[in-house]
């Protein structure tokens, strides 16, 4: 029986978060990530990975495998270049979202697509429900206008949830650009949200957030957001060792 008592909202700041510079890569992690190992974070519920990438000109990651887990792309700034094994061959620009479900295997390659601009990205991995499920890809783009104050669902596994991109888990992706906007969401029972700060400076909840930030968050909890930035929500249930006490 899991007896662990979960803070209802916890901040990590931009600098808390582990930074590595590889010369043509210049990502945090927000979790346990590559040669980055803490124990004690490997992920908030059944969100696996978030990274803060930025991508110089004409650089990125070459071919390389992955299996069963739910991964997103969203750019911010710049251009992104996708190819994979199953012959999907895609750009993605600011405020598109690439989705890439790696089921049983999957080889895949990202670069920046210009020469001349680095291109900012998160990159987000969620465990899915199910191991050995059939790859998929997906790519859609969305104007500014589309998340203008407003919370955009870009990927989603719940029930009564209408999105363009489906995952294969009980989780959903939000995207929002706040330009003296307010919010506002209820996070469910026994739900995992984390809220990511991309740029700007919001309120969520009384606590100030600027670039970089991010809120943990655990319901039954309503959430109340104000100011001017680019955020990304997730809402995503428990996993294993993070799953809610009983």
């Amino acid at each position: 029986m899991i007896t662990q008592t979960l803070p209802k909202l916890s901040i990590q700041r931009s600098e808390e978060r582990a930074k590595f510079d590889f010369g043509w890569l210049q990502t945090y992690h927000s979790f346990s990530f590559a040669d980055y190992f803490d124990p004690q974070n490997l992920s908030w519920g059944a969100l696996r990975v978030f990274n803060d990438d930025v991508i110089a000109p004409g650089k990125g990651f070459g071919t390389h495998p992955h299996r069963d887990m739910e991964i997103l792309t969203y750019v911010l700034e710049g251009e992104l270049e996708h190819k994979d094994s199953m012959g999907n061959i895609g750009v993605i620009k600011p405020g598109a979202v690439q989705y890439l479900s790696a089921g049983t295997g999957i080889r895949h390659s990202e670069y920046n697509h210009s020469a001349e601009n680095p291109v900012h990205l998160v990159q987000m991995w969620v465990v899915p429900r199910a191991q050995n499920l059939e790859p998929q890809y997906g790519q859609v783009d969305y104007t500014q206008e589309d998340r203008l104050n407003r919370l955009l669902p870009i990927a989603s596994g719940e029930k009564g949830v209408e999105s363009k991109i489906a995952i294969w888990q009980d989780a959903t992706a939000y995207v929002s650009r706040l330009e003296d906007g307010k919010l506002e969401f209820d996070l469910r029972q026994d739900r995992f949200g984390y809220l990511f700060v991309a740029s700007g400076s919001i309120v969520l909840n009384g606590e100030q957030l600027g670039a970089g930030d991010a809120a943990r968050l655990y319901g039954p909890l309503p959430l109340e957001i104000s100011g001017n930035g680019e955020l990304v929500l997730w809402d995503v249930p428990g996993l294993g060792a993070f799953a809610a006490p009983r």
